[in-house]
């Protein structure tokens, strides 16, 4: 037996090292609810505050009090005054979680002096939310140049802190993916800089399926290697590139679905965090009502449907994105801690969890705590991001 046993470890080598090495699991740490996009020439050190100021406007003149934004949303009474002062703290001490600056489409194309001084001016600015980057133009090659410029001109001036990513927008190959990488590495040599991490954005149908039949967005993870920290899927490029009607053009649409789905079986297992898209329906003028209901109802589909993170466009978005959030925790929080108790040897939950199970149990109540829709001394994180798996935190 023992010498069997030494062939199975012999013959499984290879297979056990590269699942070791494609699947590394989750990189302990928290992931954002949502990013928010800033165009560049918009940006500097008043922004966070600047949303966070106008949406809690907006939720004093559309939401009003706590029996006025769950009306308008209809939240469950027992939820309601629960959620509008999570969301109204929330908005005062954490209005943006992830803060991207955009230099490409919320941008467009300006002259190179006017990018490069808006490059230098965002190097500058510390916009001191949890997590925060840039996106640059995408890699293609007319826009190629003018991205690499972008970037060494940020990155030349700018203090590199926990939390940074960049945004590689549009890709196409896994070639611009693996071109990605040497630009870092360049970048890092060049200005000494700490190791750079990015995100590719989803918004080509190449990335879902390739001319060769495959998934190249799972290639584009493997080629990205532990650099690659998100897929982000973008809406309206996607769409239309499919030739979705404009009317038509929603996160909610079978294509988008399609696309989300292969997006999550590429990164499941590998560390790698995945966002929903935006919806480019605001919440401004007389359509403010309409405009939150979407936004809370698509922010709440998302969730079930496990992605946890989307983007927002809008100060105005800010209020619905934590308000659907936070009751999607609040709403769970009993079962899953009644069930991780059972699952511990602490009473019974009418159900019989594998440790899979508990392990997303424990995940979402950690996610909870972190955005700040759940306040509890019953678990603390560390205990359970051990159970989540997710214990060693990323170097």
């Amino acid at each position: 037996m023992d010498d069997l046993l030494t062939e199975l470890d012999r013959r499984l080598a290879a297979a056990d090292a590269a699942l070791a090495a494609d699947y590394r699991g989750d990189r302990g740490v928290r992931q954002p609810i949502h990013t928010v996009y800033v165009p560049a020439d918009r940006f500097d050190v008043r922004t966070v505050g600047d949303w966070g100021a106008q949406a809690r406007a907006a939720l004093d003149e559309y939401g009003g009090s706590a029996a006025d934004l769950a009306k308008v949303l209809d939240l469950p009474a027992e939820f309601a005054d629960d959620v509008y002062d999570r969301v109204r703290a929330k908005l005062e001490r954490e209005p943006i979680e992830d803060l991207r600056i955009d230099f490409e489409d919320g941008y467009g194309n300006r002259p190179d002096d006017e990018e490069d001084a808006a490059a230098i001016a965002a190097a500058q600015v510390n916009p001191g939310t949890p997590f925060h980057g840039l996106r640059i133009k995408s890699l293609e090659a007319p826009t190629r140049r003018r991205a690499v410029r972008t970037l060494e001109l940020f990155l030349k001036e700018a203090t590199i802190t926990d939390g940074f990513v960049i945004t590689l927008p549009k890709v196409t190959s896994v070639e611009q993916v693996e071109a990605m990488v040497l630009v870092l590495e360049t970048l890092e040599q060049r200005y000494g800089v700490p190791r750079l991490k990015f995100e590719i954005q989803v918004e080509t149908p190449q990335a879902i399926l390739g001319a060769d039949g495959t998934a190249l967005i799972a290639r584009m993870v493997k080629a990205g290697g532990d650099r690659v920290t998100g897929l982000h899927y973008g809406t309206y490029d996607y769409s239309a590139s499919l030739g979705v009607a404009a009317a038509y053009q929603s996160m909610e649409h079978p294509v988008a679905d399609h696309a989300k789905d292969v997006m999550q079986l590429a990164a499941a297992g590998t560390g790698v965090f995945v966002s929903d898209g935006s919806t480019n329906v605001l919440p401004v003028g007389d359509a403010v009502h309409d405009a939150w209901r979407l936004h809370f109802r698509l922010v709440r589909r998302s969730l079930t449907r496990a992605i946890y993170q989307g983007w927002d466009m809008h100060p105005a978005q800010l209020p619905t994105r934590f308000a659907a959030t936070y009751l999607f925790y609040r709403e769970g929080f009993d079962q899953a801690a009644r069930r991780l108790r059972a699952y511990l040897g602490d009473g019974e939950s009418g159900y019989l969890d594998e440790p899979a199970t508990a392990a997303a149990l424990a995940a979402f109540v950690l996610r909870g705590i972190e955005c700040g829709a759940i306040d509890t001394t019953e678990f603390d994180t560390t205990g359970l991001a051990k159970l989540a798996r997710r214990a060693v935190p990323e170097d």
